[in-house]
């Protein structure tokens, strides 16, 4: 076989001439193995698109809260994408070494038949066109049929492996040029003209993949073309061609791909149970010390780790159950040391009453006598009466503290209008208030505020907080404030005082915490007032919560629900007050900006366009006295409100918020 390299043009696609043109060196193949697409992800914006986006995530968020949640579906996942990728890897390399051997060798073998019929087919005109004895008339009249006999001659070595065909190089259609061909070949649609232009114009072999149709309706199959110009008995130069199908070797690839295929997916599904079940080696110890831990948390201290072996797991198990022994022990002797605390309060709370009791009458005895005595002793008389009122002050909060310690704490509610209980707080101060030259003014007290709640109890809070706000109010207005939104009522009591300084808020509820330690009880507190109202508002299940800031005063608030029972989703006030230092100054920057605004905007020429009619200016609708975008309690969104002239100035606020956890609540002063 002869090949040639000068006919080709660079850049003709699909033609190759000789061995340079073998598998694996550029032309198309019997057919595309592979095929994919060109994906593009560009996201369309606008609202519409994110609708849709929101739409669509909704039913994914089960999903990912459990893809969250769960590190053993995270890691199984994980190793099956991975591995997954691993078998496509080494699929694809398989594939194509496959694919590469078997064209390999059908081209080598269809070279080196078809360069034995192109040889054959040479020395047959050679020995025809030299016969002796012939004349003229009769060799004319043999090579008629010489090309349907050479192409029946070659092709009936090939059985079903190849076909051959004969053209002419005569211009025009194929049947009229005396196309022969061999296996009902189609040669019109089964030769690719840019061959038989290359063929025509060349001497050398040329090969191309192609499509091999057939005239009896037969499926057409993928097949290589191999062709060269020859000259016949006459000296006419016509076109021959060996078509071989590659039907045999596509299914032999499509037997290597169907095997792959199981293989991978038996290994990627092998590989995914394995990482199960070693994950679930790792996992489940750790899922049950969590459980185990939460069962601790509830209070079940008793509960350990199963612990098996003598690997790292277990011994972290031995280590954990160590653990939670310890922690059982320490908490039995707290709670142990705890109740003998509680106990020995109120066993000396009631032991007191009697001595107590004795010298109460005792020194009522010498406070009625005190006009007969001289000015030292009176004084004394005096003293000694007001100190037993505070020490009886004080063992009554002791026993309650002991009851709410001891859980014996009773809550009777029955619906009650805060508005009374507020009246009679206010009473009860106005003399404290007026020694102090304070003024007590109640807002929101204009439509009932009901809600099922101890009265006695209430009050006791509420009478706590306004006292306290008297006190340490520095001779300012105390403002009382009611409101009711949703399931939820809420009295705050507002000082302009000392305020808190950055931290105190945190510890303002503790038994016995003053923020001030120098500083006189002016009305002989004890110390546990707040303590004492933060139980009372937990045992209605509300709320009692304080703000404050430096030299800006305090607020607390007290949010109770409406109905006994009933949990609280926020407080119809907010926490920090409209008037605090820093809704101040974003009310004021917010004035600044507008300013700046109305300032940029250019002035319009008088004679550019007439000017437009202006509207009235409508009165401000009326600032609503319950405000529920004060929701929920944290007291973290405050309606902002323009600074007065009678604010006081400060250094930083003391915010505390909570959803229902008094302790963590921020505050003022602890009274």
């Amino acid at each position: 076989m002869t090949t040639g390299s000068t006919a080709p043009k660079p850049g003709d696609p699909g033609v190759r001439t000789g061995r340079a043109a073998g598998p694996g060196r550029g032309g198309p193949r019997f057919g595309r193995l592979l095929g994919g697409r060109l994906l593009n992800d560009g996201a369309p914006g606008g609202p519409v698109f994110r609708l849709l986006a929101r739409w669509v995530r909704r039913p994914l968020l089960p999903a990912v809260r459990l893809w969250r949640r769960n590190i053993q579906l995270r890691v199984v996942a994980g190793t099956l994408l991975m591995s997954l990728g691993v078998v496509l890897l080494l699929g694809l390399v398989v594939i194509g070494q496959v694919r590469n051997g078997l064209l390999d060798a059908k081209e080598r073998a269809a070279q080196s038949q078809a360069a034995g019929g192109f040889s054959a087919a040479q020395d047959r005109a050679a020995i025809t066109s030299s016969a002796p004895g012939q004349q003229d008339g009769g060799r004319t009249g043999a090579s008629v049929n010489w090309r349907s006999t050479l192409v029946e001659q070659l092709a009936s070595g090939g059985q079903s492996a190849f076909n051959v065909v004969a053209l002419s190089l005569d211009t025009g259609d194929t049947a009229s040029r005396g196309a022969r061909a061999s296996g009902e070949v189609d040669p019109t649609k089964s030769i690719p003209a840019d061959l038989r232009h290359y063929v025509a114009q060349g001497a050398n072999t040329y090969q191309k993949s192609t499509r091999i149709h057939y005239t009896s309706g037969e499926p057409s199959e993928a097949g290589l073309v191999i062709g060269k110009r020859l000259n016949d008995a006459d000296g006419t130069p016509y076109e021959l061609y060996y078509l071989f199908p590659l039907t045999q070797e596509e299914d032999s690839l499509t037997l290597v791909k169907g095997t792959l295929a199981t293989a991978g997916l038996f290994v990627v599904v092998l590989l995914g149970a394995i990482a199960w079940f070693v994950v679930r080696q790792v996992v489940t110890p750790v899922r049950m010390a969590a459980g185990i831990a939460e069962r601790l948390s509830a209070g079940r201290l008793q509960e350990r780790m199963k612990v098996t072996g003598e690997d790292d797991i277990a011994r972290l198990g031995e280590a954990f159950n160590k653990m939670a022994q310890s922690l059982q022990l320490k908490i039995q002797q707290l709670e142990e040391l705890s109740r003998m605390q509680r106990r020995f309060v109120s066993d000396v709370s009631h032991e007191l009453r009697t001595p107590l009791t004795t010298v109460r009458m005792a020194a009522d005895v010498i406070h009625d006598a005190r006009v007969d005595f001289d000015p030292v002793t009176g004084r004394a008389a005096e003293l000694l009466g007001d100190q037993l009122d505070r020490f009886e002050s004080l063992l009554s909060d002791l026993l309650e503290i002991s009851r709410f310690d001891a859980g014996a704490a009773a809550l009777e509610a029955e619906p009650i209008d805060l508005r009374q209980v507020v009246r009679r707080v206010i009473g009860g101060a106005e003399p404290l208030a007026e020694r102090k030259g304070t003024r007590i003014v109640v807002l929101g007290d204009e439509q009932p505020v009901v809600a099922e709640a101890d009265a006695r109890r209430v009050e006791r809070v509420l009478r706590n907080l306004v006292v306290n706000a008297v006190e340490h109010g520095e001779g300012r207005d105390v403002v009382v404030k009611l409101a009711a939104a949703g399931g939820a009522v809420a009295v705050a009591v507002r000082d302009y005082g000392v305020g808190l300084k950055p931290g105190e808020a945190t510890r303002v509820f503790n038994r016995f915490w003053r923020a001030d330690p120098a500083r006189a009880r002016t009305t002989g507190g004890t110390g546990l007032g707040l303590s004492i109202a933060v139980e009372d508002a937990r045992l209605h299940g509300g709320w009692l919560q304080a703000w404050g800031e430096p030299g800006g005063g305090s607020q607390f608030r007290l949010t109770l629900p409406r109905t006994a029972d009933e949990p609280l989703r926020g407080s119809p006030i907010p926490l920090e007050p409209e008037d605090s230092r820093r809704n101040r100054e974003q009310a004021a920057a917010g004035r600044v900006q507008e300013s700046a605004r109305r300032m940029t905007v250019p002035a319009q020429p008088v004679g550019d366009r007439p000017s437009l009619p202006v509207p009235p200016r409508l009165p401000a609708p009326p600032r609503a006295t319950v405000d529920p975008t004060a929701l929920p309690g944290s007291g973290a969104r405050v309606v902002p409100r323009a600074a007065t002239d009678s604010d006081s100035a400060g250094t930083s606020a003391a915010t505390a918020g909570g959803t229902g956890n008094a302790e963590r609540e921020d505050g003022t002063r602890g009274r």
